[in-house]
C-alpha cells in the first residue's frame, strides 16, 4: 500500500507542477513534462507494471490538466511507461547515465507519438519541421530537470528508504 500513496503523491505533484510551475520556466516555448519525469522514474524504480499504470492514470491527469483530447496522453504514456521499465530491468545501470539515456529517448517517443496520436484524431499540428526541433529540445529539457529532481524522485518512491539505495543512484 505505501507504493500507491508515495505514486499519487508523485501524480500530484507532477499535476501540481505541471499546472503551476512548467508554464512559468518555459525556455523557447518548450516546457518540461512533469509527468512523463514521475512515470518513467515509477518505471525505472518499480518496473514496467507499475509504469504502465503510472503512465495511464498520468496520461489522463495530463489530457485534464491540458488543452487536447482526452485518451492520447494516456495511451502514449502507458506505453512509454510500460517501456521504460522493461528497459530498465533489461540494463544494468548503476549510476545516472542509463536512466538518463532512457528518459531522453522517452521524451522523444512522448513527443512524437503524441503527436502522431493527435495527427491521427484530426488535431492539425505545425508540421513535422518544426515539431522535430521542439521534440528534440524538449526531451534535453526533460533530461536537464531530470538531472535535479531523479535522485530525489527515486529514493521517495522506493520501496526501501536506505542511505545505500541513494547512493547507489547518484
Amino acid at each position: 500500500m505505501n507504493r500507491f500513496w508515495s505514486a499519487a503523491g508523485a501524480l500530484t505533484g507532477a499535476v501540481l507542477l505541471q499546472a503551476g510551475l512548467a508554464p512559468n520556466i518555459a525556455i523557447g516555448g518548450v516546457v518540461p513534462n512533469m509527468f512523463l519525469l514521475v512515470v518513467v522514474t515509477l518505471a525505472l524504480v518499480q518496473g514496467p507494471r507499475a509504469g504502465m499504470i503510472a503512465g495511464f492514470t498520468g496520461g489522463i491527469l495530463f489530457d485534464l490538466v491540458g488543452t487536447g483530447p482526452i485518451g492520447p496522453g494516456a495511451l502514449v504514456l502507458c506505453v512509454v511507461g510500460f517501456l521504460a521499465g522493461s528497459a530498465a530491468e533489461n540494463t544494468f545501470s548503476e549510476g545516472w547515465s542509463v536512466p538518463l539515456v532512457i528518459l531522453f529517448f522517452s521524451g522523444l517517443a512522448t513527443e512524437g507519438a503524441y503527436a502522431l496520436s493527435l495527427a491521427v484524431l484530426g488535431e492539425s499540428g505545425s508540421g513535422f519541421r518544426g515539431f522535430a526541433g521542439v521534440m528534440f529540445s524538449g526531451a534535453l529539457y526533460n533530461v536537464a530537470v531530470a538531472v535535479l529532481v531523479y535522485p530525489w524522485l527515486a529514493r521517495f518512491l522506493r520501496d526501501e528508504r536506505s542511505v545505500n539505495m541513494f547512493r547507489r543512484l547518484s
